[in-house]
Parts: structure tokens; C-alpha cells; sequence
């Protein structure tokens, strides 16, 4: 068995497992999480404000945008260039229809490298205000400069392997993606996926007393 062979083959498939377990664990985790009995008259509807919560804090408003214009900049472009990769590089869009039999058409390889771009301008950016903001350095630990890492790491070997000149650059890409997938579902990263739970939950109790932030 190849290195190539060993990272698409019995590596992934033990990364794929830990990741799916674990990210439907935390979110079972989440919905069974007994709420406090809350006996007050509902103002308005908390599933309304729920809802609104979503989409509301997707942007900044209010009087805060001066504060979190940076962060809300660098995180869509990180978000929105890596969410491009990941579905519309061509590489991924056939390794996606061998698993699954789903098919799209694929960005160009000039619609790629802007991607690539984009998302590793974003993801730079957080990184260098992690470091030199005192109240972000401050509340960042451990776990955000590993997930950070290893996000960067997936994306650098997946350039290298870009290409296709080299199994083991293609090997190399596989082995970081199934390291981040390993760490994910134990880490902040989670929030890809719970951050929807927090915003509807808070907007709920916010809705029910007649007030979404």
C-alpha cells in the first residue's frame, strides 16, 4: 500500500468517522441540553426572535460596526474564499462525486487561485489580529492557534498539491485535511456548525421578553 493509498483509503475513512461522530454528538449534545423553566408571559414570539437573531448578528448594526468592521471583513473573506475551494475546485468537486455521485461544475483555475487568495488573505488577516489586538490575544488560547494552524496547513498542501504533479504532495494535502477533521469535532472549530444554535437560542430568550439584540 502506497502513501497515497493509505491517506484515501483506511486514514480516511477513520477521519471521516471521527469527524461525522463527533460533530453529530456536540450538536445531539446541544438540542438535549435541558433549558431553565422560563414561566414569564412571552412579550413576542421567541421563535421569531430566534430566527431574527440568525441573520441579524450575520452583520454588524447598531453602533458597532466601527469595532467590528475588521473582524466581520477578514471573516467573510476567509470564509467565503475557503467555502469556493472546497466546493468548486475541481480536484474536490471529483473526489466529492467519487464518494458521493454528486456532481457540479467546477471554477475555472483562474476562479481557484482568486479563491485561494481570498481566503488565505482572510485567514492571515485573523490570525495577525489574534496576536496584536490586547483583548483578542488576551481571550485566544491554545485551541484557536492549533485550529488556525492546521486550517492553514490543509490549505498550503492543498496549493502545493494543486498541480497534480506529485502523489505525495496529493498524499501530504490528504493526511492535513483527515489532522483537521480529527481536531475538529473537539475543538472551537465546532462553531461552523453550533454558532446557529447560539444566535437562535439567544434570540429566543431576547424574543420572549420583546427585545432582539
Amino acid at each position: 500500500m502506497t502513501f497515497l493509498e493509505l491517506t484515501e483509503g483506511p486514514l480516511w475513512y477513520v477521519a471521516l468517522v471521527v469527524f461525522t461522530v463527533g460533530v453529530v454528538w456536540n450538536i445531539f449534545s446541544i438540542l438535549a441540553m435541558r433549558v431553565r423553566n422560563d414561566s414569564a408571559q412571552p412579550r413576542k414570539s421567541p421563535v421569531g426572535g430566534g430566527i431574527k437573531a440568525i441573520f441579524l448578528h450575520m452583520v454588524p448594526h447598531g453602533g458597532f460596526f466601527s469595532r467590528t468592521a475588521y473582524h466581520v471583513i477578514v471573516g467573510y473573506l476567509f470564509h467565503f474564499g475557503l467555502f469556493a475551494l472546497m466546493l468548486f475546485g475541481a480536484a474536490h468537486v471529483a473526489f466529492i462525486e467519487k464518494w458521493t455521485g454528486l456532481s457540479w461544475t467546477a471554477m475555472p483555475r483562474w476562479g481557484l487561485i482568486v479563491a485561494a487568495e481570498i481566503a488565505f488573505g482572510g485567514l492571515i488577516l485573523m490570525w495577525i489580529r489574534r496576536w496584536t489586538d490586547p483583548i483578542t490575544r488576551k481571550i485566544s488560547d491554545r485551541d484557536d492557534h492549533i485550529g488556525t494552524g492546521l486550517t492553514m496547513l490543509a490549505m498550503l498542501t492543498g496549493c502545493f498539491a494543486l498541480g497534480e504533479s506529485s502523489d505525495m504532495l496529493r498524499a501530504i494535502h490528504m493526511l492535513s485535511v483527515e489532522l483537521l477533521m480529527l481536531y475538529f469535532p473537539f475543538s472551537r472549530l465546532m462553531h461552523a456548525f453550533t454558532f446557529i444554535f447560539s444566535r437562535y437560542f439567544m434570540g429566543a430568550a431576547y424574543g420572549k421578553r420583546g427585545y432582539v439584540p
